[in-house]
């Protein structure tokens, strides 16, 4: 039995040098205050954020969450190729996937995260 490289999330603002992995900001905006050097990113990848209108839509309620876990893993069954092509980048390596959100039970990271882990299996 192999263990897979782990898949974690952590927001932004809680990334430090001991954060080992491959650094994706899974965002579509820039997380507020933050300089670009400090979260020392691999990757930004916008194309797996939410979209504009499901993010409005969800706007951080835990009554939606829910509904919103349907909606963006649907919207992750249309991005398989920018799905693959994060973990083809990613190697064989642990991947932190960065948010800034301050719910860190309901964000959209634990979701693309669940998905990653199922492309890797």
């Amino acid at each position: 039995m192999t263990n897979k490289p782990s898949i974690r999330t952590i927001r932004a603002y809680d990334v430090d040098d001991s954060n080992e992995g491959y650094r994706v900001l899974v965002d579509q905006l820039w997380p507020r205050g933050m300089k670009k050097e400090s979260l020392n990113l691999d990757q930004w990848a916008k194309d797996l954020a939410p979209s504009t209108d499901l993010r409005k839509w969800f706007d951080h309620d835990p009554e939606k969450w829910d509904e919103f876990q349907g909606r963006y893993a649907d919207e992750l069954a249309e991005k398989k190729d920018a799905r693959q092509a994060l973990l083809d980048e990613a190697g064989q390596g642990p991947i932190l996937l960065i948010y800034a959100a301050k719910d860190e039970q309901h964000n959209h990271a634990i979701v693309l995260q669940r998905i990653l882990e199922q492309d890797r299996s």
